[in-house]
């Protein structure tokens, strides 16, 4: 069955209001809302997050907006793939109940908006660095759709690694009621993590693209596999950017950052002695696309 498409916030509310207070069960549980917050032109990713909010709440809506706000000077803003026939077609597939797909007007009757929801110093670092204002954005659009929907449970995916950090940032400062979960990234057959960026890639990126997260993949086991002289862990990080560069990318950042992205690891004794789980973050370029991946490392 197709998920019924809603495009103004009024509607939207209306009809998620009658399950507010519903009882699902004998056991007198009441109706859980999920939302899966999207830009659309949606992949297999993006249905996997659909199919884990499934298992949270009894019903979900796919907000589909490609977001102003989260795009800087020069980025694909106007390029960006809307695909919305086809997006509520695959939606179809895995039994989502509504997608919310509003216009800018909608969502922001003055654009700029007046009003910000700034992500602080968890945004200045990472993509932060060099997209500017990015994650700002991100959180005033995530806020309205917590606002506008108003869910028990929204998902995100991991391939975001500190957006998704930001979130639950957010949700903890502004007291929102809703568990945000983590869905782990889903990848192509040859390991590189879906998204939509990807279409970017000629047929010879797309061959050399997987290499970014075997790099991440056999560093993340060297960290593991001994305890390291800082000549060695340093060594390691020079060896996965060449690796990474001579296959063709241009790297923004290779990172490792403690799980909390608090601090940047720099130092061998965080695993020989603090023994902190970490997570390996990158961004790079391959011809037009910017893709983003993490590798978390469990020390403990």
């Amino acid at each position: 069955m197709s998920p019924i498409i809603y495009h103004d916030i009024s509607s939207l509310r209306e009809a998620l209001q009658s399950y507010r207070g519903q009882q699902r069960d004998k056991q007198d549980r009441q109706q859980r809302i999920a939302l899966v917050p999207t830009m659309g032109n949606l992949h297999d990713g993006h249905l996997e997050l659909v199919k884990i909010a499934k298992q949270h709440a009894d019903v979900v809506v796919v907000s589909i907006f490609v977001n102003p706000t989260q795009f800087g000077v020069g980025e694909d803003f106007d390029s960006y793939p809307r695909t919305l026939d086809a997006d509520v077609a695959k939606l179809a597939t895995v039994d989502a109940d509504y997608v919310f797909a509003p216009s800018i007007d909608a969502m922001y009757p003055v654009l700029p908006p007046p009003t910000a929801v700034l992500a602080g110093a968890i945004a200045n670092k990472l993509c932060g660095q060099s997209r500017p204002g990015h994650f700002d954005g991100v959180g005033i659009v995530v806020a309205k759709l917590f606002n506008i929907v108003q869910p028990d449970v929204a998902v995100f995916g991991q391939k975001d690694y500190q957006q998704l950090a930001i979130i639950k940032q957010l949700v903890r400062d502004l007291s929102y009621p809703i568990n945000i979960i983590g869905a782990p990234i889903v990848r192509a057959d040859d390991g590189l993590a879906l998204s939509s960026r990807n279409q970017y890639l000629s047929a010879n990126e797309r061959q050399a693209a997987p290499v970014l997260h075997q790099a991440l993949q056999e560093l993340a086991q060297s960290l593991k596999s001994t305890a390291l002289s800082q000549q060695a862990f340093d060594k390691l990080l020079v060896d996965t950017r060449t690796r990474i560069s001579d296959a063709g990318f241009i790297i923004d950042y290779l990172e490792i950052k403690t799980e909390e992205l608090g601090s940047v690891v720099s130092d061998s004794k965080v695993f020989n002695i603090e023994n902190k789980n970490i997570v390996i973050l990158v961004a790079a370029w391959l011809g037009k696309a910017r893709l983003l991946d993490n590798q978390l490392v469990m020390v403990n």
